[in-house]
C-alpha cells in the first residue's frame, strides 16, 4: 500500500487495510521514517522509504525537470494557505496557480518509482493499492494488479476527461452550467500544460504508455476504489464504470486498536459543567489550521455563540491559546473519529475524511473550504440539504452563527442524517473490501 504523505491520505489507507487485515491477509505499507512506528499497532507491516525532498536522481527525470530537494507536497498546499496574498482566492484564481505543486507531485511520483523499483521485489506482494494522483510506473511496470484508491472523491479521478461532472478542486456544481465547467478546466489545463509534457515524456521513458492529454493517472487500467457516502455520490449524474467501486467511507477504526481498552474519548468536564448549549466540533484540518489569523478570527466568533465547541486548534495551537471563552475547549490534535459520536454539529474545512466521517455519525455540516477537494465537498452538501458552504475567509459573524443556530434547530435535517447514519452503519460497505480485492487479483490480467 503506498499513501500519499499526508495524515488524511494515511488515515484513509489504514481503514483500507484494517478490513483486509480481519480477512487474515497481510499487509505492508510504505512510509518515511518520520511515520516509523506509527503503524505497527495496526498489524501494519511498515516499509521505510526515502522521504521526497531527500536527494532525487534527476537525471531520471530528464534535463529539463529539476526536483526542489527541499519542499515537500503538503509544505507547497501549506504555504499556500499561510500566504495571505493566495490563501484568500476563488477555486478558479487557485487553479491558474497550481502548477508549482503539480511540480511537486511529479517529482514526488518520480522518487517514488526509484523506491517502488527497489522495494517491490523483495516484498512480492500480490497486489499493489496506490493512494497517489500522479501516475506510478513502477505499478505499470511491474507486472502485478494494482488498484489506484482516491482518498480526495470521486470528481478527482476523471476531472479532466469526463464532461458529465463538474472539475475536480471547482466547487462548481454538478446542476450548474457547464461553461463554468469548460472555462475552470481550460485554465486547469494551462496551468499544469508544462508538467505535463515533461511528466508524460518520463512516463514513455520508462517504457510504459503515454498519459492521455493533460490527464495525470490511468484509471481506466486498473481497479480503482473511492470512499463516498451513497447520499452524496455523481450517480445520479454519471453511472458508475465497471471498474470503480464506492464505499461509504475510508475510515479507519480506532477503537479496535485494543480490544481490552478500547479508544474513548471524554467530553471535557468545563464543557460538561455546561448544562446549556449544543456540543459542536471545530476543526479545519492540520493544513487549514495554520493560517493562525483566520483561526483567531473563527474561533473569536464562535466564543459568542451560547454552545459549547470542541476545537481541533492545529500545529500552532501555541499562538491563539488559550481559546477566548469558556464554551471552548481544544487541543492541538483531537481523535477526531471518537468526538462525532458526541457532536451535534461539525464546523469543518471539508475534506473527505471529515466529510465522510462526520456523515457516518449522522451529524450537519458548516463547510468552510479552502482548497482542492474541500470546495467540491462543500458544494455537493450545501447543493443536496445535508449542510450549509461559508467562505472560510469572507463569512461575517452573523453569516456563522447563524448558520450555526439553523443547523442545531433543524430536526428535520436531523432524521434526516440519521437514518443517511443508519444505512452507513448496517451496511459497513468496506467490509466487502478483501472479496473485490482477491476477485480482482484472481482474475487478473496485464492490460
Amino acid at each position: 500500500m503506498v499513501p500519499l504523505s499526508a495524515v488524511g491520505h494515511i488515515n484513509a489507507c489504514i481503514g483500507l487495510a484494517q478490513p483486509l487485515l480481519a480477512a487474515g491477509h497481510r499487509v505492508s505499507m510504505t512510509l518515511t521514517d518520520s511515520w516509523r512506528g506509527q503503524l505497527t499497532k495496526y498489524g501494519i507491516e511498515e516499509v521505510i522509504i526515502k522521504a521526497f525532498g531527500q536527494p532525487l536522481d534527476k537525471s531520471a527525470m530528464g534535463a529539463d525537470v529539476h526536483g526542489s530537494g527541499k519542499q515537500s507536497v503538503s509544505d507547497g498546499i501549506k504555504h499556500l494557505l499561510e500566504d495571505g496574498s493566495v490563501a484568500d482566492l476563488t477555486p478558479l484564481e487557485k487553479a491558474s496557480r497550481f502548477g508549482p505543486i503539480i511540480r511537486l507531485w511529479m517529482e514526488k511520483a518520480v522518487q517514488l518509482d526509484s523506491e517502488l523499483d527497489r522495494v517491490i521485489p523483495d516484498l512480492k506482494p500480490d497486489c499493489l493499492i496506490l493512494d497517489q494522483l500522479m501516475h506510478i510506473t513502477a505499478a505499470e511496470l511491474s507486472g502485478l494488479p494494482y488498484v489506484l484508491s482516491w482518498s480526495p472523491g470521486p470528481l478527482i479521478i476523471t476531472s479532466v476527461s469526463d464532461e458529465r461532472l463538474p472539475p475536480c478542486a471547482s466547487g462548481l456544481s454538478a446542476y450548474g452550467d457547464p461553461n463554468e465547467w469548460k472555462q475552470y478546466r481550460q485554465v486547469w489545463c494551462e496551468a499544469i500544460h508544462d508538467v505535463w509534457h515533461e511528466f508524460n515524456s518520463y512516463v514513455i521513458s520508462r517504457g510504459c504508455r503515454p498519459l492521455a492529454t493533460n490527464n495525470l493517472t490511468k484509471p481506466d487500467d486498473c481497479l480503482n476504489l473511492y470512499g463516498y457516502p451513497l447520499e452524496l455520490d455523481y450517480q445520479d449524474v454519471r453511472p458508475l464504470p465497471e471498474n470503480f467501486y464506492r464505499f461509504d467511507n475510508l475510515m479507519r477504526r480506532q477503537e479496535i486498536l485494543d480490544n481490552n481498552n478500547p479508544a474513548m474519548f471524554d467530553i471535557p468536564e468545563s464543557l460538561r459543567l455546561q448544562k446549556l448549549g449544543k456540543l459542536v466540533y471545530f476543526s479545519m484540518g492540520t493544513l487549514g489550521s495554520v493560517d493562525v489569523v483566520n483561526m483567531k478570527r473563527l474561533v473569536n466568533i464562535l466564543a459568542k455563540s451560547p454552545n459549547r465547541f470542541i476545537v481541533s486548534m492545529g500545529p500552532k495551537h501555541y499562538e491563539y491559546s488559550p481559546l477566548p471563552a469558556a464554551n471552548m475547549w481544544g487541543q492541538s490534535s483531537v481523535p477526531q473519529t471518537q468526538v462525532l459520536p458526541l457532536v451535534d454539529l461539525v464546523i469543518t474545512h471539508g475534506g473527505s475524511n471529515t466529510v465522510t466521517e462526520t456523515m457516518a455519525y449522522g451529524k450537519p455540516m458548516i463547510v468552510l473550504p479552502l482548497f482542492g477537494d474541500q470546495w467540491d465537498n462543500a458544494r455537493r452538501l450545501d447543493d443536496l440539504g445535508l449542510g450549509i458552504q461559508l467562505d472560510a475567509y469572507r463569512c461575517t459573524e452573523s453569516e456563522l452563527l447563524a448558520a450555526v443556530d439553523r443547523l442545531t434547530a433543524d430536526t428535520e435535517l436531523a432524521k434526516k442524517l440519521s437514518q443517511i447514519a443508519e444505512r452507513i452503519q448496517s451496511e459497513n460497505s468496506l467490509t466487502k473490501l478483501p472479496e473485490i480485492l482477491v476477485n480482482y487479483v484472481n482474475g487478473y490480467r496485464k492490460l
